[in-house]
């Protein structure tokens, strides 16, 4: 006796099938139940409480089930174009010559200056959290100093990059902030490459042929499973993923005037109908909200956007100041139904300059003097990029939702598994 969940042993000859929707069957022979089901009553074998029975399941069942979601054709779907996007990162940046760099997760250097740090402590007896006396000396601690989760591996990247040319890092990075969105996640991956001698046009280059590279590798490789989503998620997703890698160059627009642009919709809009934007007022200085980023993709230039020349006090410390002293040589890649999918800049590589800007960022330069020192002994114009792995999941399946393209999502309240 078999039922739903249960692995078998299975002997016969493969043939047409003269079924619906399949194109092979099975004519068995010899069948052996391996690994029972024990789903029944009383834990006996049966399926009444196999939490994956045969039905459709929503995303947030098979969240609460993350263990068992690779079972699922929603699972399996994601994992499999998963592996073909971290295999075709690997594949771009070696036919490229870059070197693959491994840099650490446990830092005391926050990279975006956001202090969203997971804290890295073995001072913490219980007894004083729970009477909520936390008064830690750092300098007792395990590393002598306060030390975090990394939330990026670009500052140690750099350092290769700059003695060794390009360079890139692909691994798990966290951010502790406190966002239930469907585009957030405490656990999350990063691509983050490289480049020595290079300014912000080249960085542009680099990550759109990037991402061109990995979803044409996609579109070759995980058909099937792009044929799924648009069953589930969006009909038409194989169509806009070729209008992408057919697009010959992404609209290149400047901060300033896509804050006109933007200005000139709001003031446009009829006073008596919904305002289009949860956030209406566009000033220029702010750090565009998604709803903004998805009007310039999806409506204005139905298409890939690239913009650049960021004002300074909204980006990092360590990104090029421009001539003007206002803005930063920056560059976000916006895409259809995602806005932000990849950021970037020409690094600052003045050391005058960045000792200034990290004390602008309120950052003591003597804490992050190994980052400046690479100013000092040989300075290269240099730039690099970040794109959040999982985002680009969501851009090639058409998943709306993050938790839903990482095998154990993290996010606040939630880590079971």
């Amino acid at each position: 006796m078999w039922c739903a969940g249960a692995s078998l042993d299975i002997q016969g000859e493969i043939v047409a099938s003269l079924g619906k929707n399949q194109a092979i069957e099975v004519q068995a022979e010899y069948i052996q139940v391996i690994g029972p089901t024990y789903g029944g009553q009383n834990g006996e074998i049966g399926a009444q409480f196999y939490p994956l029975a045969k039905k459709f399941h929503t995303p947030e069942h098979l969240r609460q089930n993350a263990h068992l979601r690779a079972r699922s054709r929603l699972g399996s779907a994601v994992a499999r174009t998963r592996h073909a996007l971290a295999f075709a990162t690997h594949e771009f940046f070696q036919k490229r010559g870059f070197l693959y760099i491994h840099t650490p997760l446990i830092t005391s250097a926050d990279a975006e200056g956001a202090g969203e740090q997971f804290t890295v402590t073995t001072l913490l007896p219980q007894s004083d959290v729970e009477n909520k006396q936390i008064k830690i000396d750092y300098a007792q601690d395990f590393f002598g100093r306060k030390c975090g989760l990394t939330v990026s591996g670009q500052l140690n990247v750099e350092t290769h990059a700059v003695a060794l040319s390009d360079c890139y890092t692909f691994g798990p990075t966290f951010r502790a902030e406190n966002s239930h969105t469907s585009r957030h996640l405490a656990e999350f991956w990063m691509i983050e490459p490289e480049v020595s001698f290079a300014n912000l046009y080249d960085d542009i280059n680099l990550a759109t042929d990037y991402l061109k590279y990995c979803v044409a590798a996609v579109l070759a490789r995980c058909d099937d499973d792009l044929a799924f989503f648009e069953s589930v998620h969006e009909a038409g997703l194989r169509a806009r993923l070729k209008s992408l890698i057919n697009t010959p160059k992404f609209t290149q627009l400047d901060y300033t005037q896509a804050i006109s642009l933007l200005q000139k919709v709001v003031q446009d809009h009829p006073k008596n109908k919904e305002p289009i934007f949860e956030n209406s007022n566009i000033v220029w200085g702010m750090d565009l909200g998604s709803e903004h980023e998805k009007y310039l993709t999806d409506i204005i230039f139905n298409g890939p956007v690239v913009l650049i020349n960021y004002p300074k006090d909204i980006k990092a410390f360590y990104m090029k100041l421009n001539p003007d002293n206002q803005t930063v040589a920056a560059m976000d890649i916006l895409v259809p139904k995602i806005g932000e999918i990849i950021g970037g800049s020409q690094r600052e590589d003045n050391f005058n300059i960045l000792v200034q800007r990290c004390r602008e960022n309120g950052i003591d330069p003597h804490h992050i003097s190994w980052y400046t020192d690479l100013r000092k002994y040989g300075s290269v114009p240099h730039a690099g990029f970040g794109l959040g792995f999982e985002r680009l999941v969501m851009l090639v399946t058409g998943c709306p939702n993050i938790r839903d393209v990482i095998p154990f999502p993290r996010y606040p309240g939630n880590a079971p598994f």
